[in-house]
C-alpha cells in the first residue's frame, strides 16, 4: 500500500521512524480528541463541538455549570453518552490497542530488555476499551463518559460501565434543540448519601486529575529511557498532558517525539523527531506496522 500523500510532507521519513521503532523498547503515547475525529466523535474545541444548542461546550465542563444547572450539563453529557455509544472504535484505537498487547506479551516473557508501552488518553468515550486495548497499559486521563460519581465531595461513591441511555427518563431526548428545563429532582441521586445529584465521572475544568495515577505516570517516564513519545490527534495545549512529551524526553535522553495529527508541523521539532501530518485512523497503522502488523 503506497504511505498517505501527508507522509511526503515534511523532511521525516517513514522509513528513519521504522528504524527507531524497530530498536525502541519503551513507547510512551498522549491521545487527544482528533484521535476518535475518525469515528465521528467532533473534537471538544473544535467548530463541530464548540458549541451545543447556545452555550460553549467548554463553559458546560465545570462544576460551577453543574451547580448551577446540572440537568442543562446531564443534557449535554447525555447527548455525548449517545454519541459515544453509535461510534466505534476506528483503526488509530485499534493500531494503539494492538500495541499494548506487544507491550504485555513482552512483559509475559520476563526477558530482560522487555518492551513497555504506555497510552495515556485525554478521551472519555471509552473508544480505546472497546478496541481491546489492555488496561495494563491505558490510562484514561480525563475519566470516562460511562462513569458516574457523587457530586458529594464528600461521598465516595462511583460506579463504573453504566452503559444506560437514557440514564434517566428526564434524559431520554438530548439531542432536542428545545431548552426546557429539567429539575434536579428529576435527575439520578446518589444510592450511597440519597441526598447529592449523580455526576458524570470525567474531569471537569477546574478539577485535578487522579494524583495516584499522575505519580504512577511519573514513576513510569522516571524509571528508564522513553525512546518514542507518540502525540497523537492533539494540539498538546491542555496541561498536564501537554508537558508529558518534555518529561519524557528528559536531560540527556534520545527520545523521538512523534506528531501525528491533522496540521502536524515541523515548528518546535528537535533532532530526532517525527512529524506526520493526516488523519490518526490511517497514519498509526502504517506508523506501527513494523511492530504490530495488519490490523
Amino acid at each position: 500500500m503506497p504511505p498517505p500523500r501527508a507522509l511526503t510532507t515534511y523532511t521525516t521519513s517513514l522509513q528513519a521512524f521504522h528504524k527507531k521503532l524497530l530498536a525502541s523498547q519503551r513507547i510512551l503515547a498522549v491521545c487527544g480528541a482528533g484521535l476518535s475525529a475518525a469515528s465521528g466523535l467532533p473534537t471538544f474545541r473544535g467548530s463541530a463541538g464548540a458549541l451545543w444548542r447556545t452555550h460553549k461546550a467548554t463553559d458546560l465542563a465545570t462544576p460551577e455549570a453543574f451547580r448551577a444547572d446540572p440537568g442543562l450539563v446531564w443534557s449535554f453529557y447525555a447527548q455525548r453518552r449517545r454519541a459515544a455509544l453509535r461510534a466505534e472504535p476506528n483503526r488509530g484505537h485499534l493500531a494503539l490497542a494492538a500495541l499494548g498487547r506487544w507491550a504485555v506479551a513482552s512483559a509475559a516473557e520476563g526477558r530482560e530488555g522487555r518492551r513497555e508501552f504506555l497510552c495515556l488518553s485525554q478521551n472519555v468515550d471509552d473508544l480505546h476499551s472497546r478496541a481491546s486495548h489492555p488496561p495494563s497499559t491505558l490510562r484514561l486521563l480525563h475519566g470516562s463518559l460511562f462513569s458516574l460519581k457523587c457530586a458529594s465531595q464528600t461521598c465516595t461513591w462511583t460506579e463504573q460501565n453504566n452503559t444506560l441511555d437514557p440514564l434517566c427518563a428526564a434524559l431520554v431526548d438530548p439531542t432536542s434543540q428545545t431548552t426546557q428545563h429539567i429539575p434536579p429532582s428529576a435527575l439520578p441521586t446518589c444510592p450511597q448519601c440519597k441526598t447529592s445529584l449523580q455526576r458524570p465521572g470525567v474531569v471537569w475544568f477546574g478539577e485535578q486529575l487522579d494524583a495516584s495515577m499522575l505519580a504512577e505516570i511519573d514513576d513510569w517516564i522516571a524509571r528508564d529511557e522513553v525512546d518514542i513519545v507518540l502525540v497523537i490527534g492533539t494540539s498538546s495545549a491542555v496541561y498536564p498532558a501537554a508537558g508529558f512529551a518534555e518529561q519524557a524526553r528528559g536531560r540527556g535522553r534520545k527520545t523521538s517525539v512523534v506528531t501525528v495529527n491533522l496540521d502536524a508541523g515541523v515548528r518546535g521539532m528537535k533532532e530526532g523527531d517525527f512529524a506526520f501530518a493526516g488523519d490518526a485512523a490511517v497514519l498509526l497503522p502504517l506508523l506501527l506496522g513494523p511492530v504490530i502488523g495488519e490490523v
